[in-house]
């Protein structure tokens, strides 16, 4: 037996009633053993003996207990560094939402004080006649006129005299009641959120402002953050043309930013930039920045060529060491992004504070949240063991997608003729910059024969379908909408030259599999390798199809995140993937023009189902109508190809034809994924080939009763409409497959859509064989004739796949014939019992 003393260092064994306790020596040497293998086996233990002579008189039984104490010891010291840290945290929050409840209490003050004001004035007026009220009206309208004011000194005096200016305005925004902010819709709040995140209300441009809290130091805090390019997608260039140092130890610095266009319908903005640095009395570290507008004496920048020249008001950070570690932030937005200067259907783009929180805003903080855990947990991340590489890739990923989206002349892009359609724009590069690498990489012994690159893009308005719901049909289902035989040739152009392309189309691909990468803290971004199996670029490889690999960025999947934009963005890679391989990404960007409303329903789903609710009296389905049936957004496409300079023409002819079609194909599917659509149908429509829904939904009941002898649903209601949302909800996975000689699926309830990863949409793409391995096939092969005659089978549990691919497994599976009303077989019934992802 063996006991431990108080201090947790010196056990004290007890033998026949001795109380021996261990020498400083035999826990120095213990503590050795036990960082080698601090769970040694009984084995381990007598050969520690053995080799220790320090350890000789004492017992093997000892040693165990002494072990197991450490290990006690251990994980309690672990315990309690986790809660301590957990209780720095909260201390620090507690601390921001109580200045967060008084700045509200100051903003409540000075509305009620505005208020009164305003009911007094109201008053006022109406004892006031007619003709003084107009002359009081036409006053008030010339006092808000936006005055005139001189030139600003732009001499490094003046310059300071701004940074101050613009400090003091940008704290009274970020901690006082400058501005009226609201709290943006669709934020969860909690400890676990990405922060207090609130938008501007009434006031000029687009403002937003966040407080968080992060564990890094101020100083690393602020050296990411003016590092804008690196977070801030958006952002094309941020150059330094000046820096002040002042008197209290900060920097004025002069910037020129500029950002990119987020379609093919806008011009860029660019900013000229004031930036200040400064410590304040009390430990925090501020960045704040601003316009320069109307200087003089000083240095300025002209407008740029395709750019339209925006404001930013006073905004920045303030960094606050935060007790125990880490730092308390405020970031404030405030810009102008000059809204004339685009189309009426994408102004909300530019009037949005939504959209800037969500774009700019945030991605500060999840960009300082990320870099936080990777550091905290260098080992093992959300993004794999080199997360600065993986989020290097994603980066490149967005700005060459940015890059070939606006086309900028000097970066080598020129426009070439169309052909007599202005639906798709062709640009061409041909500069060394961007050909340099794609030879080098691509070569592999074959001939470096791409000289040029083309990219094809085009935008269009979609209605009634929400970005997130879009975007995650098109990741999954890539056979509805993309050519196999130019993504063949995307990927092969640079080796072995376009001319593959024209020929007839040989062969297929016999999917897609999607290999998960790395994902971001609040998975909100995936980094992703896609397979496209068996694919034939050219004729020799009819008889021996290869596999293509895409590297795939995907962003802006959750349906309740507002404002956020949707993206999916991939580039061909080599299967020697390296680092530093050249890309040139291609893909959708979806943005909603409607980011004031609410978001959807978090119960939506992404396959239709949402259609099985549709009907008279439903309410879910009349909240899912006014969620998203009013939605608007504005989808921009944009491919690259790398060709031969003579193939120009043959390319381009190629390319506008290529995105035609997915044009076409990405209005079919927005069709068929649109709400308003499915709801001016009368009731539900099923998929193609099968009866309506709640029809179909009582033939799977009564066949099952009929051949089981046991009801399917435990609900006694006999109503159809009850039947198929009972149905729709059970939790085992329920498919129908058709009696052809390759049976497809034609229904699945919301646990077999789960299952297999797909849509009702989708659905008929997949064969029955498919979602089997060798195995399942040759069960099913053999039980097939008893299934047709006997009326059912059960099949022992197993494994199949998903339509992505994964492995799937299930306890055990129950077929059945579905009949019809003249008890004609209609189709077969699958139900997969306790399944679940391997």
């Amino acid at each position: 037996m063996a006991m431990s003393c108080k201090d947790g260092k010196n056990p004290i064994n007890m033998d026949n009633g001795k109380y021996v306790r261990y020498t400083p020596e035999q826990v120095e040497a213990l503590e050795r053993l036990y960082h080698d293998c601090p769970k040694p086996s009984s084995i381990r233990r007598q050969q520690l003996i053995r080799e220790c002579p320090i350890l000789s008189n004492i017992e093997p039984k000892q040693i165990k207990v002494w072990f197991q104490n450490r290990r006690c010891r251990e994980k309690q010291r672990k315990e309690a560094s986790r809660l301590q840290a957990v209780n720095r945290k909260l201390t620090a929050m507690n601390k921001l939402l109580m200045e967060e409840n008084d700045r509200l209490q100051k903003q409540v003050s000075q509305l009620v004080y505005e208020n009164g004001y305003f009911r007094q004035h109201t008053q006022n007026t109406t004892l006031a006649s007619k003709d003084t009220s107009c002359e009081s009206v036409v006053t008030s309208g010339q006092h808000h006129l936006t005055p005139q004011h001189p030139p600003r000194d732009a001499s490094p005096a003046g310059l300071l005299s701004i940074a101050e200016e613009t400090l003091t305005e940008f704290l009274s925004k970020a901690t006082g009641t400058a501005v009226e902010w609201v709290q943006m819709p669709g934020m969860k709040p909690g400890p676990d959120s990405i922060g207090i995140v609130a938008i501007s209300h009434g006031c000029s441009g687009v403002g937003a402002r966040a407080c968080g809290l992060v564990g890094l130091e101020p100083t690393r805090v602020a050296e990411i953050l003016k590092d804008r390019p690196s977070w801030f997608r958006d952002c094309r260039a941020v150059d330094v043309l000046n820096v002040l140092p002042t008197a209290n130890g900060g920097t004025i610095e002069l910037l020129y930013m500029q950002l990119y266009a987020p379609t093919t319908l806008a011009p860029g903005r660019d900013f000229w930039l004031l930036r200040y640095t400064s410590v304040l009395e009390d430990g925090s570290l501020v960045v704040c920045e601003r316009s320069l507008k109307n200087t003089q004496n000083g240095p300025s920048m002209p407008p740029v060529q395709h750019f339209v020249r925006a404001e930013m008001l006073p905004s920045g950070y303030l960094v606050r060491p935060c007790e125990g570690g880490g730092s308390i932030i405020h970031i404030v937005d405030h810009m102008d992004l000059e809204p004339w200067s685009v189309p009426e259907v994408l102004r909300p783009l530019y009037e949005s504070s939504t959209v800037l929180a969500q774009k700019t805003t945030m991605a500060a903080l999840r960009q300082l949240r990320q870099i936080a855990q990777e550091a905290s947990q260098s080992s093992v991340t959300n993004w794999g063991r080199r997360p600065a590489a993986l989020r290097a890739l994603s980066q490149r990923l967005s700005r060459g997608f940015n890059e070939a989206l606006n086309g900028f002349s000097d970066e080598g892009w020129s426009m070439i003729g169309n052909d007599g359609m202005d639906d798709v724009t062709i640009l061409v590069n041909s500069s060394p910059d961007k050909l340099m690498g794609l030879n080098l990489s691509f070569s592999n012994g074959f001939p470096a024969v791409s000289s040029a690159v083309l990219c094809a893009k085009a935008s269009m308005l979609l209605q009634n379908v929400p970005p997130a719901i879009l975007l995650r049909f098109l990741r999954e289902h890539r056979s509805e909408w993309a050519d196999n035989n130019i993504d063949a040739y995307a990927a092969a152009a640079v080796k072995v030259g376009p001319c593959s392309l024209q020929g007839s189309r040989v062969g297929n691909f016999g999917g897609q599999v999607i290999l998960p990468l790395a994902h971001t803290v609040e998975h909100e971004e995936f980094l992703e390798v896609i397979k496209l199996e068996g694919v034939c670029h050219s004729p020799e490889d009819a008889i021996m199809p290869r596999d293509v690999f895409l590297l795939q960025l995907c962003c802006g999947m959750d349906e309740n995140a507002v404002g956020t934009c949707a993206e999916l963005i991939f580039a061909p890679i080599d299967a020697t993937f390296a680092d530093d391989a050249p890309l040139l990404p291609s893909g959708f960007r979806i943005i909603p023009l409607d980011s004031g409303k609410e978001a959807s329903s978090p119960n939506r789903t992404l396959d239709l189902a949402s259609a099985l609710e549709v009907g008279a009296g439903n309410r879910a389905s009349s909240d899912f109508s006014a969620n998203s049936g009013c939605t608007r957004s504005v989808m921009t496409i944009a491919f690259e190809f790398a060709f031969e300079s003579h193939m120009q023409e043959h390319v381009a002819s190629m390319a506008r034809q290529y995105i035609r079609s997915i044009i076409s194909s990405v209005q079919r599917v927005a069709l068929a994924l649109s709400p308003s659509h499915q709801g001016s149908q009368a009731g539900l429509r099923s998929p193609l080939g099968t009866p309506e829904a709640q029809t179909l939904a009582r033939w799977i009941c009564q066949s099952y009763r009929n051949y089981l002898g046991v009801e399917l649903l435990k609900s006694s209601s006999e109503g159809s409409e009850s039947i198929l949302k009972t149905l729709w909800h059970h939790s085992d996975a329920i498919m129908c497959c058709s009696l052809k000689a390759l049976p497809v699926f034609t229904f699945a309830n919301q646990a077999g859509l789960d299952m297999l990863e797909t849509t009702l949409v989708a659905l008929q793409d997949i064969t029955l064989e498919k979602i089997f391995d060798d195995h399942g096939r040759k069960t099913l092969c053999s039980e097939f004739p008893q299934i047709m005659q006997q009326g059912f089978t059960c099949l022992q549990g197993g494994i199949c796949l998903s339509s992505m691919g994964r492995p799937v497994s299930y306890e055990r599976a129950v077929s059945w014939k579905v009949l019809n009303e003249e008890e004609n077989a209609h189709c077969i019934c699958f139900m997969f019992m306790n399944w679940s992802f391997v």
